[in-house]
């Protein structure tokens, strides 16, 4: 069946339908990985987008569950050049095309995904529409994709209630604000006693817990949009508690401190993306996934500093907290399938707790 991607801007893909045939509207990104499919589409930061994947076949080693960020996959629709449609791998359980249809994702295939990066790359992200409707109308769904916003997902992929996931070390709160299943799993590596909290869970009640460490997750969407969470975030800021922050969570402490965030123009999505560690001048290699990035023009030196730098465009991808035993990044040191340069952080919050590796 044939399927469209039409953008915003007027351009118009037409492939072939993979997943559910509903109509979708979303924010269209683009994620340069070239392993790893199942993992973006697991991971809740993409909850409110479309992901274009840009290398070229999709789908060759199939479903993995064991491999899954999340219990379903989160974004909105799935682009590709090439569908794989027979996996070659031991461990796969499924195909891609069944799982989009089973969690009720749609897709499109065979389209120029090189053609559409290069368009996102100059106009930056746009909003867009996968549908099989072939008599659309760009006069009446062009005015409906200008209007589209993700609004506040965060709420969608948070989870519903408290749970404990039990170890012998440290005791970590874990903020879920769209979580990744290998932030605990690091965490619980090294033996950490791993608490996880829903998004909306005061200061006090997980203060009240005692923690040894709190962990900030990633996380999807505009940070500006969680208001009552920066609140929270500034009293836990306050507290004399060790802090470890990935991504949203990241975000989310500058702002509870009186730093800004602004939108990219194409964010970094990808497992490939250089950043420098300020203080030893170390680069490493980083998978990444955001749309916004902490100004570091507003940012006073007494409260906090960078410490991480993005080798490619100068963004901020860290920061160090003054007299505070909190830091922060922009990537993710927990990255599954990889890499896994950066996964001494975990140590080093190890080591804030006071806890053995």
């Amino acid at each position: 069946m044939k399927a469209f991607l039409i953008l915003e801007d007027g351009h118009v893909f037409t492939g072939t339908s993979i997943g559910s045939k509903r109509e979708v509207i979303s924010e269209i990104v683009f994620n340069t990985s070239m392993t790893g499919y199942l993992e973006v589409l697991t991971d809740p930061s993409y909850a409110g987008q479309a992901v274009c994947m840009t290398y070229p076949l999709i789908g060759n080693y199939g479903i993995c569950y064991d491999d899954c960020e999340s219990l379903r996959p989160w974004p909105d629709g799935y682009i590709v050049r090439e569908l794989s449609r027979k996996p070659s791998n031991f461990r796969s359980k499924d195909t891609i095309q069944n799982f989009l249809k089973r969690f009720d994702i749609p897709g499109i295939a065979g389209i120029d995904t090189r053609a559409l990066t290069k368009i996102l790359r100059e106009k930056g992200t746009m909003n867009g529409m996968i549908t099989t409707d072939e008599q659309y109308s760009l006069e009446k769904i062009i005015p409906r994709l200008k209007e589209y916003t993700t609004g506040k997902v965060v709420e969608r992929v948070t989870c519903s209630e408290k749970t404990v996931r039990k170890g012998t070390g440290p005791r970590v709160a874990l903020m879920d604000f769209g979580a990744k299943e290998n932030i605990a799993r690091s965490l619980i590596k090294r033996g950490c006693q791993v608490t996880v909290y829903p998004a909306w869970t005061s200061a006090q009640e997980i203060l009240d817990d005692q923690p040894d460490g709190i962990m900030l997750s990633n996380g999807p969407g505009d940070p500006k949009e969680c208001a009552s969470i920066i609140k929270e975030v500034r009293k836990l800021y306050e507290s004399q508690v060790p802090i470890f922050a990935i991504c949203l969570g990241h975000q989310l402490m500058a702002l509870a401190v009186g730093a800004d965030t602004h939108k990219m123009k194409y964010g970094h999505r990808g497992g490939n993306h250089p950043v420098k560690d300020l203080q030893t001048g170390r680069v490493y290699i980083s998978s990444q996934n955001h749309g916004y990035v902490v100004d570091t023009d507003r940012l006073d030196p007494a409260v906090a500093v960078p410490a991480f730098v993005n080798v490619n465009d100068g963004t901020n991808e860290g920061l160090s907290y003054t007299g505070k035993n909190i830091f922060t990044v922009q990537f993710h040191p927990e990255a599954c399938p990889g890499p896994q340069d950066s996964a001494y952080l975990f140590d080093r919050f190890m080591d804030m707790m006071g806890g053995a590796r």
